[in-house]
């Protein structure tokens, strides 16, 4: 695709946590420049003032999943309000999106396995817990911080539903995968393979839940064909927990790349529908915004062009026109 060397060149006036991206996949900048840039995220914008909200006991806003002082039955938890996005689970998430240095967050991992303990059952921070979308955040955020999480590797092969995903939802009896919770598992054991390899079987069960998303072609019903629903052709940065055809299709990139493979051709339709979101000067739009408690907007308002959304976008496109036409 034609990438917009002026696009390029707005995005790279944005945080070392996106620009380091941006000359590294879109740029086409030396690797000391890219990593130049990248060791900036500890020091300087959204990485330094996420860090410098870290507590003393290694956890962010005092707790997991939800912040210390969050109100199970108070107005947090009424319709339409969100999720918190502050506690350590989401801020790990952050930072390691970002691509922050581990070493920048030395002690952290052993702090957390003394000091963090999961709302549900009071369970071991590093040793998840029952939903399957905590235990792919928990996951990937312990292979990155070198904690031992290899129980949770197994647990992952061991709650596999039928049909080749997960649902964050099979305690309560779902019995049928869920787009959202798949996501999250296979991003979650992708890191996790990268960073640490793991058990013989994670690949293969990985590659099992793709497959069930790319027979619904990232967005489809198998029984109708149809979209399972407005929330998949919606883009919101930060990605969070939610499901988009965008995040789905950022994640079979790393997965290709890592695996060594071309893009699967049944990507197509998410692939098109990411390309008729584009607007007439080249970027994406901020389309809506999660609701919940955050430390910092580090995005756009609603309908403004999304730095992080564009560049998302122009790196998934750019890599499935190089590979399809190769």
């Amino acid at each position: 695709m034609d990438t917009h060397p002026e696009l390029v060149d707005w995005l790279l006036e944005s945080d070392p946590a996106l620009r380091w991206q941006v000359e590294r996949d879109l740029g086409g900048a030396p690797r000391h420049v890219w990593e130049a840039t990248r060791a900036r995220i500890a020091t300087e914008g959204f990485g330094r003032r996420l860090l410098d909200l870290q507590d003393a006991d290694g956890q962010w806003a005092g707790g997991a999943f939800f912040p210390k002082d969050f109100d199970f039955d108070g107005p947090e938890t009424a319709e339409g309000a969100g999720q918190p996005w502050t506690a350590t689970s989401w801020s790990l998430n952050t930072l390691r999106d970002w691509g922050l240095d581990a070493a920048a967050l030395a002690g952290t991992a052993e702090l957390i396995a003394q000091n963090s303990r999961w709302e549900y059952e009071d369970l071991p921070y590093w040793g998840g817990e029952v939903d399957c979308c905590i235990n792919a955040f928990t996951l990937a955020s312990g292979a990155w911080l070198g904690a031992d999480v290899s129980g949770i590797a197994a647990w992952f092969l061991e709650h596999r539903m039928a049909d080749g995903g997960w649902n964050c939802e099979w305690m309560e009896g779902s019995t049928r995968s869920s787009f959202h919770s798949t996501l999250n598992a296979v991003k979650g054991i992708l890191y996790y393979e990268a960073a640490v390899g793991g058990d013989a079987a994670l690949p293969g069960a990985r590659h099992a839940a793709e497959e069930y998303l790319l027979e619904r072609r990232l967005m489809r019903t198998l029984s109708t064909g149809e979209p399972v629903g407005p929330w998949v052709t919606r883009f919101a940065y930060p990605f969070r927990s939610f499901y988009s055809v965008l995040n789905a299709a950022n994640h079979f990139r790393e997965a290709a790349m890592h695996d060594g493979t071309p893009p699967d051709p049944r990507l197509a339709d998410a692939i098109e529908v990411i390309r008729s979101a584009r607007q007439a000067d080249g970027t994406w739009l901020q389309e809506r915004r999660h609701p919940g408690r955050v430390w910092f907007e580090i995005d756009v308002a609603v309908g403004e062009p999304s730095p992080w959304l564009t560049f998302h976008a122009m790196r998934v496109l750019t890599w499935w026109d190089a590979r399809m036409q190769s």
